[in-house]
């Protein structure tokens, strides 16, 4: 099992930053890739950003240019750092590890963008 710790979470007003972390513990290791994903009212969760432990990263169209995504494999973390946050970036952000073929989530931080 994994067990996955966000922070950072809050409100913002448009234009504004926001960090957001998550740790994992349990048996971390051999972990693959961790990432953010986001779910607003009414809608899907999908991916914001993902990071594998060879440092590749993905993001999603909306956050390209604004969001950015890193990882410390030695301490199985993840944060992402969001800029120029948009009211539209409004929702429940989600930390996710991949291990061994499994995925495991966090209880989730709200991030709001309000002005």
């Amino acid at each position: 099992q994994v067990q996955l710790v966000e922070s950072g979470g809050g409100m913002v007003q448009p234009g504004g930053s926001l960090r957001l972390s998550c740790v994992a513990s349990g048996s971390s290791s051999s972990i693959s890739a961790m990432g953010w994903y986001r779910q607003a009212p009414g809608k899907t969760r999908a991916l914001v950003a993902l990071i594998t432990s060879g440092g590749s990263t993905t993001y999603a169209d909306s956050v390209k240019g604004r969001f950015t995504i890193s990882g410390d494999n030695a301490k199985n973390t993840v944060a992402l750092e969001m800029s120029n946050l948009k009211p539209e970036d409004t929702a429940v952000y989600y930390c996710r590890a991949v291990r061994n073929g499994y995925n495991y989530w966090g209880q989730g931080t709200q991030v709001t963008v309000h002005s």
